[in-house]
Order: structure tokens, then sequence, then C-alpha cells
């Protein structure tokens, strides 16, 4: 439903975004992943046609969104970074308005227009002008104007920027609800990498407007350096040297003054059997014992410092 072919854009000398190429299939949730200035935000305007590219194509649903741009749009809810909104305008006159140019009309546009608030809960600010509106709940009406006419693709520029943790968690909760739908496609832009464990199916991580790594987040977390890690809680410090005799054990890193010992593994080694009769055989007193999935914001850090280099 996505296809990004070549994407390229320079603005003077500096490259945006660098011969960018990648689908998105039907009911993905992808998570769109870079450091500041990465191409990110420049990437969307050009996947939604606000910014013509200087080279490569992009297609929303078989609609190149150079040649079809109309048919494309029609296809997308876009919330752009900052959730640019009419601040002069009342929220229930704003959201009205959306569905007009959306061309809902009469019981429909009502009926779209009821959902988007009844989902974002913006029924107490309605009568609000936007501009008096906190940050949190403009961020609300900008998402309440992209599901309005119920897209078949969802382009979301930091959904949550601004909102607190109960709002977080209910959006994060309507993504779910629209990823639902198989036929339907999210992509999301965020620095948020919680974001990403918490709602996205697949991840891109770009930097310096080029494809560093595409994949599941676990696929992702599978490539951390902590990844089968087992880190023990000790009531008291111990002795870690024997650690690193241990079966596929590459590393021991201590912290919390000595309370905290987590155990690293050699690629495709599983030692969470080896340590845990180790500390059995030593009568360490463990609090917790848990073996790492992986830690997404290392692998991030390593992608882009790389690139970075």
């Amino acid at each position: 439903m996505i296809k990004i072919s070549s994407l390229t854009k320079r603005f003077g000398e500096h490259v945006a975004v660098d011969n960018l190429s990648f689908e998105v299939r039907p009911g993905e949730v992808l998570g769109f992943l870079g450091p500041n200035g990465a191409g990110k935000s420049t990437t969307m305007k050009m996947l939604t046609g606000f910014l013509a590219p200087d080279g490569g194509s992009a297609s929303i649903c078989g609609f190149d969104i150079r040649t079809q741009t109309l048919q494309a749009q029609r296809q997308m809810g876009y919330l752009p970074e900052g959730a640019p909104c009419y601040g002069d305008m009342r929220v229930k006159g704003f959201l009205e308005f959306i569905a007009q140019v959306r061309g809902l009309s009469g019981a429909d546009r009502r009926r779209q227009v009821d959902r988007a608030v009844e989902q974002l809960q913006l029924q107490g600010v309605l009568n609000q002008t936007i501009d008096t509106l906190s940050k949190g709940f403009k961020r609300r009406v900008g998402l309440a104007q992209a599901i309005l006419h119920d897209p078949q693709v969802l382009i979301l520029d930091e959904p949550t920027d601004g909102l607190d943790p109960n709002q977080k968690h209910q959006v994060r909760g309507l993504i779910q609800q629209l990823a639902s739908d198989s036929n339907k496609i999210v992509v999301i832009s965020t620095h948020i990498l919680e974001e990403v464990s918490a709602v996205c199916t697949r991840a891109v991580v770009i930097a310096r407007g080029r494809l560093l790594a595409d994949g599941t987040p676990d696929e992702l977390e599978a490539r951390s350096r902590y990844h089968q890690a087992v880190t023990l809680l000790l009531q008291q410090p111990v002795d870690t040297a024997a650690l690193l005799a241990l079966p596929g054990v590459s590393g021991v890193e201590v912290a919390r003054e000595g309370h905290e010992v987590t155990v690293l593994a050699e690629p495709g080694a599983v030692i969470f059997p080896a340590v845990g009769e180790h500390a059995r055989q030593q009568q360490w007193q463990v609090k917790e014992l848990s073996v790492e999935r992986g830690r997404l914001d290392e692998v991030f850090r390593s992608l882009t410092a790389e690139e970075a280099a």
C-alpha cells in the first residue's frame, strides 16, 4: 500500500533524504525512527505530497504521489509535526470544517465528527478556540482531524508529543485499534523508543537520510549486545570473576555499587541456566533474576553513531 523507491530530497548542498527505499504492507504499524535531523519529517512531507522529491518515487495505495496527488491524499490521514490548526476556530467548528473538506456531509459528517471526538475524548473542549488549548489537547485535535474520514493509511509525526502518560496510553490504544483492521497502515515517526515496543509491528531506522535498519522490534532488539543477557539484583555485592569462565559468557557489567550484575551472552548463546546454577552454587542472595530481550536504545545509538562517524 505504501512504496518508496530511491526517494531523494536536497536543500541546497544539504542532502536531507538520500536514495531511501522501503515498502509498508497492509496491517503493519511502522515505527519510523531516527535522530533529530535524520530526514524523518522531510520523508513524511514527500510521502504526503507537501514536498516534491528531487529524485525517486512514492505511491500510496497504487497512486503516485507526484502525478496522482489528490487520489493519493484521499487515502491518507496525516498528523504533521506540531499539529498546525486554525487557532481562532473552535474545536467543533474546526473538525466539522475538516470533515467538509474531506467530502463528508449530513448525517455521515456528524457521525464521523462524533466518533473522532469520543475516541480522542474532546467533549470538554469542543467550544474552546484551539489557541486556548494546552499542547496535549492541540495534539489530540490534530489526531482527530487525521482520522475523521477513516483513512486507509494514517501517517503520524510524533503523535504523542506533549501528552501526559495517561493520554499517551490512550493514543497508543487508539493506534492499535486502528491497526487491528488488517487493511490499514499506520506509520509513526518518533524518537520515543518505548513507542516502538508498545505499538509497532516493524521499525525502520534512518540517519542522515539513509536507511540503516529494517525489521520487527524483536529483530532489532536481537542486534543488541544485551540480547539474552542475564541480570541479577543481589542482596549484597559478590565476586563476579568466575562468571567470565561460564560457557557462552562474553562479559560482565556491575552497577549499583555491586548490587546489580549483568552477564552478557555471546551471539546465539543462551546463558540463563548456567548463570542461575552458578548463583545457586555460590549461595548468592538473589532478589531478582531476569533475561533481557535486548535494548532498543542501545541498538539505536550504535546504528546512528556508526552513521555519524
